[in-house]
């Protein structure tokens, strides 16, 4: 007796679809799973036999083979637990309410896809990477998928396919044998962009510091990676934690694209549908290269994939190992990871912006005009050297962020609210996106190559000047070179202006702090 059921595993942060391919013949009772399963695959067997037998189903005392193909790929995951036992009763004839195993074998099952774990109990439990199954089902042409209830919204969000939930095991057997209907998905994705959810944090609470919210603004508008330098207590990281709330706001494609990444990870919260607020991820600076980037013996997204689409933080930046510091410049050049293991090699999307925040000096108060600097020049120097040359030319923006004086602390007027930046970054990203019409994959100005930068970045005869003198007197390399046209290009973008002028040029040269000769 042979059954085929159709389901799916997650590569990466996309889906493809397995045949499981259920045998049951006779002989010393014993049960097999091959195609190259892996530990909560191989024990699911045990889930599957105990959920048959408390769901009133008979569990069958033969040899049971199990094969997941293609066979040669790996498999991991409980996602295998209810496609499984749905062969099981289909081999034997119990999914079409015959247990002799005699009735013919059911015709629906080729038209839908099913994942899901099973609890002892015959429950139907929520896996992860629901919506890249979805979509891996959709665009098989198949029918429907029946997932667990608990991804129901989460992979509801896929059109063009009838998406099911499942709460047991007994449910999806009434479901294939009489038509029984299963909870079927409504999401309505325009429902979901329609208002934006109200942050708790708002860039009108930040006083003073209008330089350093000016260098947010910037940085939104053109997508730019941003590094504030200042003393403990100066605001640094309430600047940062605000930089979200003045994105664009995200598109469809966006959202199914950053959802993918946190379902495959793991984290949607139950009954979560959609990622549609940009992600702000802070690690630790006690992070490792494999925890920011991606890794283990399987692949698993890292902080750098899990802030796709939003913003990447990193406190205390020269804190970090150099190490893991050194694995970012991969990405923030390319927008995306790949690592490479001895059995596979998958890629993770990773198109961020980078906000960092660091103090002057290791005690924290140098050039700070209340409190004496307490660390020697070597010290500072030695400091500084944690972060390499090549990862600063990479960060477009490098702010001074001093302390904040009282008069401003004390002030009760407040300051531009985040919907008001945002309304403008919103419009410069839009003159970005009418001019890069047609680019994958280029859609703000830190993106743009040295080709792009030749066509759109004109300068006047006066910002030539004022950029080459600039250029001599800081000794930038080629890419800071770069980055101070784009960001250049941004302000004007700001300024709706199609030429580069010289003001322009000069706010650009002021947020490379790090390039400027300290006294």
């Amino acid at each position: 007796m042979l059954a085929r059921v159709r389901s799916a595993a997650v590569l990466g942060i996309d889906a493809y679809l397995v045949d499981v391919e259920t045998d049951i013949a006779n002989g010393l009772p014993s049960f097999t799973t091959v195609g190259l399963p892996q530990g909560a695959v191989k024990e699911g067997r045990e889930r599957v036999g105990a959920a048959l037998a408390n769901s009133d189903f008979v569990f069958p005392l033969k040899r049971i083979t199990v094969n997941l193909a293609p066979a040669d790929v790996r498999k991991d995951g409980s996602a295998f637990d209810l496609p499984v036992a749905i062969g099981i009763l289909a081999a034997t004839g119990q999914l079409n309410g015959d247990p002799t195993g005699q009735a013919p074998s059911n015709p629906r099952l080729d038209d839908y896809l099913i994942v899901g774990e099973l609890g002892l109990e015959g429950d139907v439990r929520p896996v992860r990477g629901a919506l890249p199954v979805a979509l891996a089902a959709r665009d098989a042409g198949l029918r429907g998928v029946v997932v667990p209830l608990q991804n129901l919204a989460e992979a509801g969000v896929v059109e063009g396919i009838a998406v099911l939930g499942a709460a047991s095991l007994a449910s999806v057997r009434r479901f294939f044998a009489d038509g029984t209907p299963l909870e079927r998905a409504t999401v309505d994705t325009r429902r979901l962009f329609g208002s934006r959810v109200r942050s708790d944090v708002d860039l009108a609470e930040i006083r003073g510091q209008e330089q350093a919210k000016r260098a947010l603004e910037v940085a939104a508008a053109g997508s730019h990676n941003l590094l504030m330098i200042g003393p403990p207590g100066s605001g640094k990281t309430m600047l940062a934690r605000r930089l979200p709330t003045i994105l664009p706001e995200m598109t469809l494609d966006e959202a199914l694209e950053t959802t993918k990444i946190h379902s495959v990870a793991g984290l949607m919260p139950p009954g979560g549908s959609l990622v549609t607020t940009r992600p702000f991820r802070a690690p630790h600076h006690t992070i490792s290269d494999a925890g920011l980037i991606g890794g283990g013996s399987y692949p698993r997204p890292g902080e750098v994939s899990l802030a796709h689409r939003g913003v990447l933080f990193l406190d205390e930046l020269p804190e970090f190992r150099k190490n893991v510091l050194e694995v970012l410049r991969q990405p923030l050049e390319d927008g995306y990871v790949t690592i490479s293991r001895a059995a596979t090699s998958l890629s993770y999307p990773a198109q961020f912006m980078l906000g960092a925040a660091m103090n002057p000096c290791p005690c924290g108060y140098l050039g700070d005009p209340g409190r004496a600097c307490s660390c020697g020049e070597i010290a500072v120097q030695r400091y500084l050297s944690r972060l390499s040359g090549p990862l600063l030319d990479r960060i477009d923006i490098h702010i001074e962020v001093p302390a904040v004086p009282y008069r401003e602390l004390s002030c009760e007027r407040s300051g531009e609210p985040s919907d008001v930046v945002r309304d403008r970054v919103n419009r410069a990203r839009q003159r970005q996106l009418d001019r890069f019409a047609g680019r994958d994959g280029l859609f703000a100005n830190a993106y743009m190559t040295p080709a792009d930068l030749r066509r759109f970045c004109r300068v006047t005869a006066q910002a030539d000047a004022l950029l080459k003198t600039a250029i001599v007197r800081l000794k930038l390399s080629a890419r800071a070179y770069h980055r101070v046209l784009k960001i250049a290009r941004t302000i004007a973008d700001l300024a709706d202006s199609a030429t580069l002028l010289p003001r322009h040029v000069s706010e650009a040269v002021q947020y490379r702090s790090l390039d400027r000769p300290h006294q």
